[in-house]
């Protein structure tokens, strides 16, 4: 039995940040790609200088960093745009989650949540999560809940939650689904009995880290992992 990757999702406004609160409650290890993701793009960073490179200097507060909504605006009204952002930021963002799994591997957590808003977009992901987790909630009830977060009209409502697969495609995907459209407590609960049973899966890490760290050593431990989550 070893380590293992279980990769969270949802959609814009589907309530995804109220499970990974519960998540954290529980001790669990998550890593939050889009807290990465405004990570890679500090001034001077690779990726925030290819950004600056393509979309020009009007995209940036005048503390030099990205507007993330005006950015934001420009790659959800051009599909082409959004998919120069990704190739750039992408890399980065997998290098970045690659540190924070070994580290987890190395202190013994038995998984690693991997929050990851486009995960079934980004289907080649998928491969490395042993499961898959969705976070649900009825169309309706994902417009509105946008609408009144983001204070958009129906019309830029219905636009950002078109630019991702819908919910009802992504839970066809995934083997595990939380659903968010009731109450907190009800999601709460949902996410306890998930948190259960993935527990439940796993031998204790510490004495399989130990062995291997005797037989191969430290160093080539470290490298097999990598070569695993590369290849």
């Amino acid at each position: 039995s070893t380590m293992f990757l279980v990769g969270l999702s949802g959609g814009i406004a589907s309530g995804k940040s109220t499970v990974v609160a519960v998540l954290r409650e529980l001790g669990c290890a998550v890593i939050d790609a889009d807290v990465i993701a405004r990570e890679v793009v500090q001034p001077h960073l690779k990726a925030y200088q290819q950004i600056v490179r393509y979309f020009g200097a009007e995209i940036l507060l005048e503390s030099g960093e990205i507007n993330r909504e005006a950015l934001g605006n420009i790659i959800f009204s051009h599909p082409e745009k959004r998919q120069l952002l990704n190739a750039i930021t992408h890399p980065e963002i997998q290098k970045e989650m690659l540190k924070q799994v070994l580290k987890y591997f190395v202190l013994g957590y038995r998984y690693v949540i991997l929050d990851i808003p486009l995960l079934f977009e980004t289907s080649r992901l998928t491969k490395f999560m042993k499961h898959t987790v969705l976070v649900y909630c009825d169309p309706q009830t994902q417009l509105s809940r946008l609408m009144k977060r983001n204070r958009l009209s129906q019309a830029e409502a219905e636009a950002r939650i078109a630019s991702q697969l819908p919910l009802d495609e992504k839970r066809k995907l995934a083997s595990h689904v939380i659903d968010n459209s009731g109450d907190r407590e009800t999601t709460r609960q949902q996410v306890l009995r998930l948190h259960a049973r993935l527990e439940d899966s796993l031998d204790f890490l510490w004495a399989r880290l130990a062995v291997g760290a005797a037989v191969a050593g430290l160093g080539g431990l470290v490298y097999l992992f990598l070569q695993h989550f590369i290849s």
